[in-house]
C-alpha cells in the first residue's frame, strides 16, 4: 500500500473523474480513502505523526488509505471542493473558506478536547526573546510574518483584532509578508528575517514546553525551536479549535466508523492520538457548521474587503 503522496499527485488526482455510485460503500469512496494534511510543519514530520492513523483507519475502513500532505491550506481546500480528499483536519478559517466557496462540500465533524476541557486556542504574536520589543505597541513600524493566508490563527483572527482595535496592519507595521506555514514563520522571526510573527497555542501549561498543544508545541518536540528564544507579546480572544471535516457525500458508514476512532482513540491507542494532535488533549467533540458561523461570517468580511 502507497501511504505517501505529495502536493504533485493531489494535483494529479484533481483531474481524475470520481469513482461511479455502488452498493458496495467502499467502491463509492473509490480505491482509497484519502486524508489530506495542511502544510505548516515540515512534511517528513507530518506524515511521521500520522503514520499510525493510516494503519488504524484502514483497519477501521476495511481499504486503502492515503495520506497527501499539500504545502499550503490551499492544496487541501482544493483537494476537499473537488471530491479528491474524504477528510482533512483544518483551521477553522479554512473550513470557512471552502464553505463559502460551496456550502456542500463538507461538514465539520470532530474538534480536539483541550487538557483543560476547553475547546478553543489562541493566536499568540511572538518576537525573539533578545528584541526590544515588549508589547503591541512596540511594533509599530517593525515587520510582522503572517502563517498563510487561510490560516484561523496565522492570519484572519489576528488581523481582524487588530483592525477592531483600530490598528490597520498595512499602516502600522512597516512590513507583512506570509512564511509559508507556522513552522516557518517561527524560523523567519529567530532567523532576523521578520520582526514578529503570528501562530497558534494553546496557552495552556508551560511556556518553555510550547503549551500543551500547538505549533509551539510541535517545534519543541521536534527540536526545532527553544522556549526561551521566543517572547510571546500579544494574544488574541480564543478561537474555537479547529475541525476535522468530511465530505458531504461521503458514505454514511465510512463517516460513522471514522468518528468512532477518533471518539475512542485517547483510550485505546493514546499514543496515536498524541502524534496527531500534536501534543495533550482530552479527546475529540462533535461539532457541526453552527460552531463556526463566527469564523465563516469574519472570513465572508474578508473577501468583501479584498474586492
Amino acid at each position: 500500500m502507497n501511504r505517501l503522496a505529495t502536493t504533485s499527485v493531489i494535483a494529479a488526482l484533481l483531474a481524475g473523474t470520481a469513482a461511479p455510485a455502488s452498493a458496495d460503500w467502499r467502491a463509492d469512496i473509490g480505491d482509497s480513502y484519502n486524508i489530506g494534511l495542511l502544510g505548516g510543519e515540515n512534511e517528513a514530520d507530518r506524515l511521521r505523526r500520522y503514520d499510525c492513523l493510516v494503519d488504524l483507519a484502514s483497519e477501521t475502513l476495511g481499504m486503502d488509505v492515503e495520506l497527501f500532505p499539500a504545502s499550503d491550506y490551499a492544496g487541501v481546500m482544493q483537494g476537499l471542493l473537488a471530491g479528491q480528499l474524504h477528510q482533512a483536519g483544518l483551521g477553522a478559517s479554512g473550513y470557512a473558506g471552502i464553505h463559502t466557496q460551496d456550502p456542500d462540500a463538507v461538514e465539520p465533524v470532530l474538534t480536539t478536547i483541550n487538557a483543560d476541557g476547553s475547546l478553543g486556542y489562541y493566536a499568540p504574536i511572538y518576537v525573539r526573546a533578545d528584541s526590544a520589543f515588549e508589547s503591541l505597541e512596540d511594533l509599530e513600524g517593525a515587520s510582522l510574518a503572517y502563517a498563510d493566508p487561510n490560516s484561523t490563527s496565522g492570519y484572519l483572527v489576528p488581523r481582524f483584532e487588530l483592525a477592531q482595535a483600530g490598528i490597520d496592519d498595512e499602516e502600522f507595521f512597516g512590513r507583512t509578508g506570509f512564511a509559508g506555514g507556522h513552522e516557518q514563520a517561527v524560523v523567519a522571526v529567530l532567523d532576523g528575517q521578520y520582526d514578529a510573527g503570528v501562530t497558534w497555542a494553546s496557552m495552556i501549561g508551560d511556556h518553555e514546553d510550547g503549551y500543551t498543544r500547538g505549533n509551539f508545541r510541535r517545534m519543541v518536540e521536534n527540536g526545532l525551536v527553544d522556549m526561551n528564544d521566543i517572547r510571546v507579546i500579544w494574544e488574541s480572544e480564543l478561537i474555537p479549535n479547529g475541525p476535522t471535516v468530511m465530505r458531504q457525500d461521503l458514505p454514511q458508514e465510512a463517516r460513522e466508523r471514522m468518528v468512532e476512532l477518533y471518539t475512542t482513540m485517547i483510550d485505546e491507542h493514546p499514543d496515536c492520538y498524541a502524534d496527531i494532535i500534536g501534543g495533550d488533549g482530552d479527546g475529540f467533540a462533535e461539532v457541526s457548521h453552527e460552531d463556526y458561523e463566527g469564523i465563516v461570517e469574519m472570513r465572508r468580511r474578508e473577501i468583501e474587503q479584498s474586492r
